[in-house]
């Protein structure tokens, strides 16, 4: 397990297309978002402003590009390739190929996290002390393993075909009902209610609680773990019953 998570590491590293598009994608998107936004007003229903507001959504939704849309179509071809069906002669065990894959997404999300939070600082003027940006980085770095799982799902939920469409269906789907492209405040109430129970409301509430000197919200961090564990056993058993053959 600990050589393929290596390897895995290794490999997204070596990919500089994939990282560069990864780490530079959200800054881009917050600069474009928050340039078009009134920098003094605050968010209906929070304290913050909206390029603090901004900062963490489009964070957040970087490191969900990064994880998701990379693994899964990652997967994808590998199956195809037999890669996967080799991987399943040996012993490793599901649960290692799951851990190894999360792994190697999360050295993405992190630099990607980081540069948004720099270009916020630098051209937006968002200030917060010390502990915020610390206790931030980690959480947004954390809460991006769920979404690292999903994509290890939908890898084999999916073919090498319908995996692009099927994953940027899912991606914007969350990204939008889930608030980080705009306050889930603004929905009409029966959307807000389901909006509530998505792992991407749970992701961008942490982050703006703690950007508002609060500590993160109990139903949120229990709607993230309850994700990451189903997305995880389902990536397993996805991986252990796969019969693609190369």
């Amino acid at each position: 397990m600990k050589t393929l998570t290596k390897l895995e590491i290794l490999r997204t590293l070596r990919n500089k297309k994939f990282m560069f598009f990864s780490v530079l994608y959200p800054s881009m998107i917050y600069l474009l978002f928050s340039t078009t936004q009134d920098t003094d007003a605050d968010v209906p229903g929070t304290t913050l402003t909206v390029q603090a507001f901004l900062m963490v959504s489009m964070a957040s939704f970087g490191a969900l590009t990064a994880v998701l849309m990379g693994q899964s179509e990652r997967i994808a071809k590998e199956r195809e390739k037999g890669w996967v069906r080799q991987l399943r002669l040996t012993a490793l065990p599901g649960r290692g190929y799951v851990l190894a894959k999360i792994a190697s997404a999360a050295v993405v999300t992190l630099p990607c996290i980081v540069v948004v939070f720099a270009v916020a600082a630098l051209f937006k003027g968002v200030r917060l002390d010390a502990w915020q940006w610390l206790a931030l980085t980690g959480a947004i770095w954390a809460g991006s393993l769920v979404f690292a799982a999903l994509g290890v799902a939908i890898g084999y939920l999916t073919s090498g075909d319908a995996v692009r469409p099927v994953t940027m269906i899912i991606y914007f789907g969350l990204s939008i009902l889930g608030g980080l492209w705009m306050p889930s405040g603004t929905f009409p109430r029966w959307l807000q209610d389901i909006a509530e129970w998505l792992p991407t409301h749970a992701y961008a509430a942490i982050g703006q609680a703690i950007e508002m000197g609060r500590a993160p919200g109990g139903q949120d961090v229990a709607i993230l773990v309850g994700y990451f564990a189903l997305f995880c056993a389902a990536a397993a058993w996805l991986y252990r019953k796969d019969t693609l053959k190369a």
